[in-house]
């Protein structure tokens, strides 16, 4: 499965895939990310191709509205007419009808928020899930729309290929429970990162929630960062529809 395109309430959202674009090599083609070592201009006709590929509210890149991921747990908040640059953060809300929330993943996990009236979009990795990021994305959609919250979780790494260090395993699993240990398909240990963003969204309130069951490790569809080293991005991108 590629690119994955799904209505939920008034929400459009999009799981873009790596095809379509101009990049070549590791970043081979569709990769959106303009902080991993790509050709600038590549970059941008790939946003532009991916734009035109999905048409609507998406067709113009310029209007995404993107952030610098620090796998921290900071949320922006996309009130303005513009970008005014990219913020540092890993989540953004926003109740305007036009403008796409955009984060960029390669295994971490790409969560869709929606609730009545505003839209959520968060970068999910293990760091951000023991930082709250998810939580904190909940609390700040709440801020803005009305409950209940659904959420969507987009193509990231599953277990069975995601080798994890038994020190950072350990403080994950005491602080979002034993359902984030595992172990891959050879044995060793391992950390769910979609069990860990279910916890994580159970504990904010959130209990509608999809999951498009799609590992990027195992994906010739995606880019992974733990499959392939150097390597592009794919996008969530979520608006609300007027």
């Amino acid at each position: 499965m590629g690119l994955i395109e799904l209505r939920v309430a008034d929400a459009h959202l999009i799981f873009t895939d790596r095809h379509g674009g101009v990049s070549s090599g590791p970043f081979a083609s569709a990769n959106l990310s303009s902080s991993v070592g790509d050709d600038p201009e590549r970059v941008a006709e790939n946003r532009r191709r991916v734009g035109a590929r999905l048409g609507g509210a998406f067709v113009d890149p310029d209007r995404w509205f993107r952030l610098r991921q620090v796998h921290g747990r900071a949320v922006a908040v996309a009130d303005g007419p513009g970008d005014g640059g990219a913020p540092e953060a890993d989540a953004a809300v926003t109740v305007r009808a036009d403008r796409p929330l955009c984060v960029l993943t390669a295994d971490c996990a790409p969560v869709a928020l929606v609730a009545g009236g505003a839209v959520g979009a968060v970068h999910a990795g293990w760091r951000g899930l023991r930082d709250g990021v998810v939580e904190a994305a909940v609390g700040a959609l709440l801020e803005l729309a009305r409950p209940p919250v659904a959420a969507v979780v987009g193509p990231c790494i599953h277990a069975e290929r995601y080798a994890f260090g038994a020190d950072d395993l350990k403080v994950l699993a005491a602080q979002l429970g034993p359902e984030v240990r595992a172990r891959t398909a050879d044995g060793r240990p391992a950390l769910d990162l979609r069990a860990g963003v279910r916890t994580a969204l159970t504990r904010a309130g959130v209990t509608d929630v999809t999951d498009v069951d799609v590992c990027t490790a195992a994906s010739a569809d995606h880019f992974s960062f733990r499959q392939e080293g150097d390597t592009g991005r794919q996008a969530l991108l979520v608006v609300r529809r007027p």
